[in-house]
C-alpha cells in the first residue's frame, strides 16, 4: 500500500509530557496512569492508583486526556503505547506522555498500533538513554517517523487488530471473574481453619539438571506476572546448576518479594527456577482447593510477616507452611473449583494464540504485505457471541455460537452468569442471580 512519510508530531494536534512529580496512591477516584499500567494497544487498569479530585485537576493542567489519546511510556518499559477507552477520566503518573492524534490524518487506532509494531518499538528501544534506567526523550518521539497510508486503510488495519484485542480481552475479563469465584470459594471456609497447610500439601523438591528446560514450559520469577496475573513465556533459560520438575495440578509461587503475588496453576509439567517454590496437594484431587487457598491475599500476607531480607525478601519455606487452612471443601465446591481453573487454563491458551496471532499480523499489516481491502471485516464481529431470543434482535444473531461452555444462562431469569461480559449480553450481563445459583442454569450448546 502507498504511504506518505511524515513525523508524529505532524500528526498530532497535541505531544504533552506528563508532571514531573509523584502523586501517592489514594485508593479511590481518578486513575493515575504509571508506566507499568501502559501495556502494549491498551491501558492496564488492574491494581492502578487513583487521585482524588484535587490531584487529578493539577496532573491535568496541560492537557485532559480524552477518548481516542494515545498515553506513551518513556521508560520501565520504555516504548510501550496504550490507547485510552470511552468512557474513562485518567490522568498522568510520571515518565508518561500524552499523543492527541489529528483525526483529519491519522485514525487513533491505526497510529496505536503502528507504534506498537516491532519496528517502531525497536527504533523506541534504541533511542532510550539513560545510565541506570533508560528513558526517552520527548524530542525524538517528536520527530520520530510515521508512514501513513490512506484513511481507509488505516481503518480496516485498525479494525482486523481491534478484533483481536477485543476477544483478549473479554478472556482477560471472564478470568478476572472466574479468579474472584475461586477465591470466594476459599474464603467460606475461613471460620473452619482447623488445619495447617502442612497437612494438605508439600512442597516439591524434584531437582533435574537445567539442561531439562525448554521455553514453552520453563516457569520463572520473572515470567510469573504480578497480581496473581498468571504466566509469561520466560525471556532466558538457565545455563548451570539445578532446576526443580512440577507436574499438572500443581501450584507454583514466586519466593522473591512475596508481595508481587506472582501465582499459577500447572496445567501441565515442566521445569523452573529454584526461586519458584512448588507446592503439590497430599491428594490430587484436592489440588483445585490448595490453588484456592494459596491465591488469597491472606496467605501472601502471612508469607511477608516472616519474609526474610528488605530489598528484596524472600519468604521462609517452613513458616509458610504453618498457614491455617481448612481441610478440605465440599465436593460441590471442589467440582466447581476444578471447572473455573480449567477454564481459566484454556482462556490463558487461547490469550497466548491470540497475541502471537496479532503480533505476527501487525508487521504483515503496516508493510502492505497483507492487502487490507481483500479482507472481509464483516465476518470479524462479536455478534456470534449472543444468542437467539431472550430479547436479542434477530439482526445480532450469527450461527454458529463460538465457544459456547463460555457462555451460561439462567432459565428463569434469563441472566448470563458470566459477570462484566457485556459484549455479550449487555442488557442482563451485570446481574448477580446466576452466579448465587438460585435459579437453575441451563448451557447453551
Amino acid at each position: 500500500m502507498a504511504c506518505e512519510q511524515v513525523t508524529l508530531q505532524d500528526v498530532c494536534e497535541l505531544i504533552v509530557d506528563c508532571p514531573h512529580t509523584s502523586a501517592k496512591d489514594e485508593g479511590v477516584g481518578y486513575p493515575l496512569i504509571r508506566t507499568p499500567n501502559v501495556g502494549r494497544g491498551r491501558l492496564i487498569l488492574t491494581d492502578v492508583h487513583r487521585v482524588s479530585q484535587d490531584v487529578y485537576e493539577r496532573r491535568v493542567s496541560r492537557a485532559v486526556p480524552r477518548q481516542g489519546d494515545l498515553i506513551l511510556a518513556r521508560e520501565a518499559p520504555a516504548g510501550n503505547v496504550a490507547i485510552v477507552s470511552p468512557g474513562i477520566e485518567v490522568c498522568l503518573g510520571q515518565r508518561t506522555m500524552l499523543l492527541r492524534p489529528d483525526s483529519s490524518f491519522v485514525v487513533p487506532e491505526y497510529l496505536n498500533y503502528y507504534l506498537n509494531a516491532p519496528e517502531q518499538r525497536d527504533r523506541m528501544l534504541r533511542l532510550a538513554n539513560g545510565a541506570t534506567v533508560s528513558h526517552i526523550n520527548v524530542a525524538d518521539i517528536r520527530n520520530m517517523p510515521v508512514q501513513l497510508p490512506s484513511r481507509g486503510e488505516q481503518s480496516k488495519v485498525a479494525e482486523l487488530l481491534n478484533v483481536l484485542d477485543d476477544k483478549i480481552d473479554l478472556n482477560n475479563r471472564l478470568n478476572d471473574y472466574l479468579a474472584n469465584l475461586c477465591e470466594t470459594i476459599a474464603s467460606r471456609y475461613c471460620n473452619d481453619r482447623n488445619s495447617r497447610l502442612r497437612d494438605i500439601c508439600y512442597q516439591v523438591a524434584d531437582h533435574v539438571d537445567y539442561d531439562n528446560a525448554n521455553q514453552e514450559t520453563y516457569v520463572s520469577t520473572e515470567s510469573l506476572m504480578q497480581n496473581k496475573g498468571g504466566r509469561q513465556l520466560a525471556s532466558s533459560l538457565p545455563t548451570t546448576g539445578k532446576i526443580t520438575r512440577y507436574k499438572a495440578g500443581d501450584t507454583l509461587i514466586s519466593n522473591i518479594r512475596p508481595y508481587f503475588k506472582k501465582i499459577w496453576y500447572a496445567p501441565f509439567e515442566g521445569t523452573c527456577s529454584g526461586d519458584v517454590i512448588v507446592f503439590r496437594a497430599n491428594d490430587p484431587s484436592n489440588a483445585p482447593y490448595l490453588h484456592a487457598c494459596l491465591r488469597q491475599d491472606s496467605f501472601f500476607d502471612y508469607v511477608m510477616q516472616g519474609a526474610k531480607g528488605t530489598k528484596m525478601p524472600r519468604g521462609d519455606k517452613k513458616q509458610m507452611m504453618e498457614f491455617k487452612v481448612a481441610s478440605s471443601c465440599s465436593a460441590e465446591d471442589l467440582i466447581l473449583l476444578d471447572s473455573v481453573i480449567k477454564q481459566r487454563s484454556d482462556n490463558d491458551s487461547e490469550i497466548t494464540k491470540l497475541q502471537k496471532l496479532r503480533d505476527t499480523l501487525l508487521p504483515k499489516l503496516m508493510s502492505g504485505e497483507i492487502d487490507v481491502s481483500k479482507i472481509d471485516l464483516t465476518q470479524l464481529t462479536n455478534n456470534h457471541l449472543l444468542v437467539r431470543g431472550h430479547n436479542v434482535p434477530n439482526r445480532y444473531w450469527k450461527e454458529p455460537l463460538w465457544k459456547p461452555s463460555l457462555i451460561v444462562f439462567c432459565r428463569r431469569c434469563r441472566t448470563c452468569l458470566i459477570r462484566h461480559s457485556s459484549n455479550i449480553w449487555p442488557k442482563y450481563s451485570e446481574s448477580r442471580c446466576c452466579q448465587l445459583r438460585k435459579h437453575q442454569r441451563r448451557r447453551i450448546c
